[in-house]
């Protein structure tokens, strides 16, 4: 099957009968009607619909190496730079649906298949390795388009750097406690599965820190296999009103628990287990950081540009353009868009081979583009909250403007650019981007998208090279 549908996504999905939870009770029926997905599941669609517009076809699709069919771009392993400029494009085509509030839209997982699997050889060989079933795994998703969610991250329990479960309590991380003929079984827990229980499959990988290696495995199972648990966090769709709540109601990206209750993991779904070298090193080894990052970045640079004409709307419709600080607050957000563009663009000018053939766009470039991000976001709320001041809380709803207050709400709210509903719609956005429940999620999503911030500057120290550098220096003093 090529590119899907966004009606066969939401068939696929809702004939999985996944044991999702919500508020403390199971999701009966179609989980598409869903209050805490409909929203979201209908948004994803739209994503897929756009494969088969013919005005974007040639970027969102690619012709399949096996098939001869039409597949989504964010599977093409680039072997050219115009191969990453097409990928690139094609991520921010999608991200323009959602102005890059779809954080974990499919491209991103896609795009850790197609990094793993482009980097396969490097497993083979290893003890309890199996290449060619990632190779077989990512194939299969790319040819029949499937949705992904993931799970990299163990629960909090003890942040301690050399922290140990008991071998004797019942597990917490999920880890592997038994092997059969079918496959390993897994029990325990993991985080942060977003958009849990509205994919095809769960991906499981670990990125690095495991001390046991029964912690340590990547592999891929359907959302519904038996023993498979999806445990939410509250939901924050404020409403279904668009105007109300017009981000929440489209795009909330349910985060949940995945919950492993001796679950089954076919050995042809096992990708490698038990060798902690490997478990420890794969995420760094491979090509799953510069292309990753170079898709998170491409959708952040479209979010960026929603922020800043958000920005420059407030600062029309209240007429605040002249004031100085205003204009330094929003050259702010230019900076830091121009920055991530320039960034991205450079890290494609200077890709490199690896040893596979596959041509990665330059990781220390994009290491500091991902460094830069989680700050500026954090400020780009900051500087809403300040323009906005007394306007973002002066937001009746929809209902008020249907009463008999709207003639006062006609009179009082209006600005100088704009009647007093639209002025309030644009207020609201505002709002839910940087005070709701939605918006301070997204701040919190976008600040630990790569893990701690000050962790990943660290990691970008060590690993930056700074000799030539400093020998520039001691030269010139001798």
């Amino acid at each position: 099957m090529p590119a899907t549908t966004g009606k066969k996504y939401i068939e696929r999905i809702n004939d999985l009968h996944s044991d999702v939870w919500v508020d403390g009770k199971p999701i009966q029926g179609k989980i598409s009607e869903h209050t805490a997905f409909k929203g979201v599941m209908k948004s994803q669609a739209a994503l897929y619909d756009m494969q088969h517009d013919t005005s974007l076809r040639e970027i969102m699709t690619y012709t399949s190496p096996l098939t001869d069919q039409l597949v989504g771009t964010s599977y093409l392993q680039p072997k050219t730079q115009e191969d990453l400029v097409k990928r690139r494009k094609m991520i921010q085509q999608w991200a323009l649906s959602s102005n890059g509030m779809l954080g974990r839209s499919p491209d991103y997982m896609n795009t850790v298949i197609m990094a793993l699997a482009s980097s396969a050889p490097f497993l083979k060989g290893k003890e309890n390795c199996f290449p060619e079933r990632l190779v077989n795994f990512y194939e299969y998703a790319r040819e029949n388009d499937l949705s992904l969610t993931h799970s990299f991250v163990n629960p909090q329990v003890n942040r301690a750097q050399f922290y140990l479960e008991d071998i004797d309590d019942e597990p917490i991380a999920a880890k592997v406690i038994d092997r059969n003929e079918e496959g390993i079984i897994v029990k325990g827990a993991r985080l942060l599965a977003t958009r849990g229980g509205v994919t095809d499959e769960l991906v499981v990988f670990s990125a690095g820190g495991i001390q046991d290696k029964a912690n340590g495995f990547a592999f891929s199972i359907p959302s519904n296999q038996k023993g498979l648990k999806f445990i939410c966090r509250e939901s924050f769709v404020g409403g279904e009103s668009t105007f109300n709540y017009p981000l929440s109601s489209r795009y909330e990206e349910m985060d949940s628990i995945v919950v492993f209750n001796d679950v089954l993991v076919p050995w042809e779904r096992v990708f490698y287990y038990d060798n902690l070298l490997v478990s420890n090193t794969f995420a760094t080894k491979s090509s799953f950081l510069p292309f990753s990052i170079h898709q998170a970045i491409s959708r952040q640079i479209v979010k960026t540009e929603f922020v800043l004409g958000l920005v420059q709307a407030i600062i029309d419709s209240i007429n605040i353009g002249e004031y100085l600080h205003v204009q330094e607050k929003t050259s702010e957000i230019i900076i830091a868009l121009e920055t991530l563009k320039a960034l991205v663009i450079k890290s494609e000018v200077e890709a490199k081979f690896d040893e596979w053939e596959v041509l990665r766009p330059d990781q220390k470039t994009l290491q500091v583009a991902s460094n830069i991000y989680p700050k500026v976001y954090a400020r780009f709320s900051e500087i809403i909250q300040q323009i906005s001041a007394s306007g973002i809380m002066t937001i009746p709803t929809e209902n008020a403007f249907q009463s008999e207050l709207r003639a006062d709400l006609d009179h009082y709210l209006q600005s100088n650019l704009d009647d007093a509903k639209t002025r309030v719609k644009l207020f609201r956005l505002a709002w839910e981007l940087t005070m709701s429940a939605f918006g301070t999620r997204e701040m919190q999503y976008e600040r630990y998208f790569y893990g701690d911030p000050v962790k990943l500057a660290s990691q970008l120290y060590y690993t930056y090279e700074k000799e030539l550098y400093v020998k520039r220096v001691r030269e010139f003093l001798i």
